[in-house]
């Protein structure tokens, strides 16, 4: 990955962290009450993990082939998130989902997962700002 790529990606993921928790923060009222709902139901009543990561590549145009292979090539080194390995090749063909489903499918599933990582470690540091 070029490092303009690179770039681009730690400001979508900046901006991506930055706006969450803020939304976490404002819903339940703090940092704490924020990081306790994040961590019970990431994709709960009020924190809708996944709705908030369909809703970001909507925003930044990553909701396409491409915009999945430059998630995923920027996140090459991250540990895969488990997936459902349960092929059923013989399923007819309407149930099977293009290779661009997938691959977007995917790098939202990755994107979430460090989504999900950076919330917390924001709001564990919004939370002692807080207690001072």
């Amino acid at each position: 990955m070029h490092l303009y790529e690179r770039q681009q990606f730690e400001f979508f993921l900046q901006t991506a962290v930055e706006r969450y928790v803020e939304r976490l923060e404002q819903r339940f009222r703090g940092a704490d009450a924020a990081m306790e709902n994040l961590r019970q139901e990431p994709n709960g009543q009020g924190v809708w993990l996944e709705g908030f990561c369909e809703a970001v590549f909507e925003d930044f145009l990553l909701n396409n082939i491409d915009g999945a292979c430059f998630i995923l090539r920027a996140m090459a080194q991250q540990k895969l998130v488990p997936i459902d390995s349960s092929v059923d090749f013989a399923q007819s063909t309407e149930k099977q989902i293009s290779v661009e489903s997938h691959l977007r499918d995917l790098a939202k599933r990755q994107f979430s997962q460090l989504l999900y990582n950076k919330a917390l470690e924001s709001l564990e540091q919004h939370s002692g700002y807080q207690a001072m």
